[in-house]
């Protein structure tokens, strides 16, 4: 198992590396000066070049991307244009929100997701099954800054029932950093009210971010069930008077759990990635609206940041989730 984690990893850095190159062309080829923008709305023609040789933006695009990746490798992203703050800083503040906001989602969509596909495994051709895919399939077909503005629209317009925007209320004090999370945070610091307020704050994202996350587990759990009833071992259980939601919940669900497992590796990175939209319709403090600021501002340096984080969560995210197969199932033990 060791040297199967270290294969992997090795196998990241390249992946990385090419994936940071892809974005850095990317980004630098769009036509949006980067100097301009540092320069600001008053410069002078002199005063933009002036800023383009101090940044380097006039050397070729391989010497500049060979100079960046030489000070990632020192873990040294840059300075933003837009916070005028090191690039590293602001992640790290930001960070935590964005951790909190996809944990919870992940959590939703995971205790949501799992039991439909099993009820609509078991109830296959009939009626809670057809009402779970024509579910699932318009929850993917769902935009989600629509679903934000109309949760918004009813919860906060209409029931005033959650608040519009925000981590916390405020007038309350966030609760001493721990973990940076601050349902966690609050409950260590026995602090229920700032709990309490969070949780309503983060209740609408939450929502809106897991809409993807539940049909695609659901549509994934259905699937490797139906799959996994019709084996012989299930038959035999079955006959042998197993209790019914024993065969099903445990024995089924487990040999047949290895595809969605796969599938909540890649929601996690899927949903860091997909919190731009979603955070900034919020106001949320978190990754997503760094970058969202980054883009309108020109700033490349947090948007490669970004770019990086993300891959690297999908890489260590995947390895996390081939360990964890291991675990569940036999087979990929013994193939690997």
């Amino acid at each position: 198992m060791a040297s199967f984690i270290l294969k992997r990893l090795l196998t990241v850095i390249p992946s990385l590396i090419g994936l940071l190159a892809l974005a850095f062309v990317m980004i630098r080829v769009l036509p949006a000066d980067p100097a301009v923008a540092l320069a600001g709305d008053q410069a002078t023609p002199q005063m933009i070049a002036q800023i383009r040789e101090a940044y380097g933006f006039d050397r070729p695009l391989l010497e500049q991307f060979w100079l960046y990746l030489g000070r990632v490798a020192h873990f040294d992203f840059g300075v933003s244009i837009y916070s005028q703050r090191e690039v590293a800083l602001d992640m790290v503040d930001r960070l935590p929100a964005t951790l909190e906001l996809t944990f919870a989602s992940l959590l939703v969509s995971v205790a949501v997701g799992i039991p439909l596909g099993v009820i609509a495994a078991t109830h296959h051709n009939r009626w809670p099954d057809f009402v779970i895919r024509i579910g699932t399939v318009a929850g993917i077909g769902i935009a989600s800054f629509w679903f934000a503005i109309m949760l918004q629209l009813l919860f906060t317009m209409e029931l005033d029932w959650l608040p519009l925007s925000g981590r916390l209320s405020n007038e309350l004090t966030p609760p001493p950093f721990v973990t940076g999370l601050y349902l966690i945070d609050a409950l260590i610091a026995f602090d229920f009210e700032a709990w309490t307020d969070a949780l309503r704050h983060l209740a609408m994202p939450t929502m809106t971010l897991a809409v993807a996350g539940i049909t695609t587990i659901a549509r994934f759990t259905r699937a490797g069930m139906l799959e996994v009833l019709q084996k012989d071992f299930i038959t035999y259980e079955r006959a042998a008077g197993y209790p019914a939601r024993r065969v099903v919940w445990i024995y089924a669900l487990r040999a047949s759990i290895g595809n969605a497992v796969t599938q909540i590796g890649l929601l996690f990175g899927a949903l860091i990635a997909g919190s731009i939209i979603v955070e900034t319709i919020f106001v949320w403090p978190g990754i997503g609206t760094y970058v969202a600021q980054a883009i309108f501002a020109a700033d490349y340096k947090p948007m490669l940041a970004v770019t990086l984080l993300v891959g690297l969560v999908y890489a260590l995210v995947n390895i996390g989730v081939d360990i964890l197969l291991a675990f569940l199932d036999p087979r990929v033990r013994a193939q690997g």
